[in-house]
């Protein structure tokens, strides 16, 4: 991995001059994306580019590819931009991975890849298949306790679960995201500590998964800007990292 430089910005004055900022994203199919999709992750690599710059962060994660539905595996490099940099592609997500997935594989994931800052979307596939809210957020919780385990001093910022096209429909599943929701707020107030802090995202104002996704729950340009700009806030504004969420929410 490249050197990482420190930050000295604001975010610095807020987090500490000597942290090195590594992010790694973690993620269900809305996060690792499809062949040809630009993905919110490189939305959220243009945002780091433009606020924190060249040398003060680093992207990482055991993993670059987006999904390919021929293969039904992570296969495919053909992101929307061919330009965008190898080395920001990295991260931990994948179609059909939830909570339930992630939570046994954190701990040596942050220690392998020295991840600082945790920027985390996963629930709706548990909740639609795995789990239900109650045992959901127990896997959040053995998430948080096992990312603390590789690393006491990880940021994570978690974005609620933002309900897909299966939720106008299915009353039992629509109750569910609400509750894990609640729950999800929760275990972020009872987990909080000010030597790794969590923070619980806002839903990515005005999302509509009519717009801003192209089948009802994966996010098109308009929705990755969207969610890039959930996180990115939360960042800003809780611990002074890289700025406002600037990014044109138009389609590429």
């Amino acid at each position: 991995m490249a050197q990482v430089s420190t930050v000295t910005s604001q975010a610095g004055v807020v987090i500490g001059h000597d942290v090195a900022m590594r992010f790694l994203f973690v993620g269900d199919s809305m996060t690792v994306g499809k062949a040809g999709d630009f993905t919110w992750r490189y939305r959220m690599w243009q945002h780091l580019e433009a606020t924190l710059g060249e040398g003060g962060y680093a992207i990482t994660g055991p993993r670059t590819g987006l999904y390919d539905a021929e293969a039904n595996a992570p296969l495919s490099h053909a992101y929307g931009d061919p330009a965008f940099p190898v080395a920001a592609r990295r991260h931990l997500s994948g179609w059909g991975e939830g909570w339930l997935h992630m939570a046994p594989v954190i701990a040596d994931t942050v220690t392998a890849t020295r991840a600082d800052v945790l920027l985390v979307s996963l629930g709706l596939i548990d909740l639609g298949f795995y789990t239900d809210s109650t045992q959901t957020t127990a896997n959040v919780r053995a998430f948080i306790a096992a990312a603390r385990s590789a690393n006491p001093r990880i940021r994570m910022v978690l974005l609620p679960v933002i309900p897909n096209v299966r939720a106008e429909s299915d009353v039992p599943f629509a109750a569910e995201c609400a509750g894990f929701n609640a729950l999800l707020a929760r275990a972020v107030a009872d987990l909080h500590t000010p030597a790794s802090p969590v923070l619980l995202a806002s839903h990515p104002a005005g999302y509509d998964i009519h717009t801003d996704t192209y089948d009802g729950t994966h996010p098109g340009p308009t929705g990755e800007h969207k969610l890039a700009g959930a996180f990115a806030d939360a960042m800003y504004q809780a611990w002074g990292v890289g700025g406002p969420y600037a990014g044109a929410l138009a389609a590429a």
